[in-house]
């Protein structure tokens, strides 16, 4: 089993096709194949179902549970790369959820990366980045869904209220009642357990939204198309609707009767460089100074 099959086998995994991992990796789609081949025999079973007319990928069962395995392997390989690199500068691993990585943590990085210092960023779910923590595959990871881990400290970091983006087209005052808004209408992405409690009580779980995502990228490539759904709308922390508002020329509003805040959590395991988390979350608190539309709990 090698890195580049890992790599492959990732890549198609999360591309969803061969000829779209090739493409990615600049390499063919037999090479793919042949890649995908090599660490099934290796691991003597098979990962992914194969048939005619298939245009997108499909685990077996010991391919979805090889996928987490498979993160962890990639891990490992470059902390040990970076551990027996010559005059090799220490970096900092950095894990969070998709919204942050995109509206919060750039600045954040920017900050960071002065020269003697270098970082490894990666977005995981809660759940995931608890593990890696708990690990220490991750030294910092910043999550929305409090867990439990026995291994893993959980600490507040900060507090974004729940508002209401939408595109130019819904003529609402500035404070909007759940019940004016169409479902049909709906950008919707599932935040938390929280949020999809309060999301079935208001509106009915037999309506379909304009579309359900489970991406911040994709959210933000559908509000672009606002010449063909101006009256789209979502409902987002502050944290991520006031830049993706600068961005697009979007409106906010706040919800009357509108979900819990969102909550960031830092994580802290067993095993982290003090040193450098340290930096890193002073330049976080830095950055959240700056931030109007949150509040700080560090």
């Amino acid at each position: 089993m090698t890195q580049q099959e890992i790599e492959v086998f990732l890549a198609v995994t999360k591309l969803g096709s061969v000829s779209a991992a090739a493409q990615a990796l600049y390499i063919t789609q037999p090479a793919v194949s042949r890649h995908i081949r090599a660490l099934e025999e290796n691991l003597g079973c098979t990962l992914l179902v194969r048939g005619r007319g298939k245009r997108q990928i499909e685990l077996t069962s010991q391919g979805r549970a090889f996928v987490p395995v498979a993160e962890k392997w990639r891990l490992l390989w470059q902390e040990a790369r970076e551990a027996t690199a010559p005059n090799q500068t220490p970096a900092l691993r950095v894990a969070s959820v998709g919204s942050l990585s995109t509206y919060l943590l750039p600045p954040v990085f920017r900050d960071f990366l002065y020269p003697g210092r270098a970082l490894t960023f990666h977005n995981y779910h809660s759940r995931e980045a608890y593990e890696y923590v708990a690990q220490g595959l991750v030294d910092v990871a910043l999550i929305s869904d409090h867990m439990y881990h026995p291994q893993v400290e959980t600490i507040p970091v900060f507090r974004s209220s729940m508002v209401l983006v939408s595109g130019p087209g819904p003529d609402w005052p500035d404070t909007v009642h759940p019940s004016a808004l169409d479902p049909a209408k709906e950008l919707r992405l599932p935040w938390n357990p929280e949020y999809d409690l309060w999301h079935s009580f208001w509106f009915s779980t037999a309506a379909v939204p304009r579309a359900v995502l489970d991406q911040m990228s994709l959210l933000e490539e559908f509000f672009s198309w606002q010449d063909n759904w101006p009256d789209s709308w979502a409902i987002v922390p502050a944290v991520v609707a006031v830049p993706l508002a600068q961005r697009l020329s979007l409106m906010v509003r706040t919800l009357e009767s509108g979900p819990a805040d969102e909550i960031i959590y830092y994580l802290r395991g067993p095993q982290r460089n003090e040193r450098l988390v340290a930096t890193f979350l002073s330049c976080l608190r830095r950055e959240l100074a700056k931030r109007s539309e949150v509040e700080s709990l560090l």
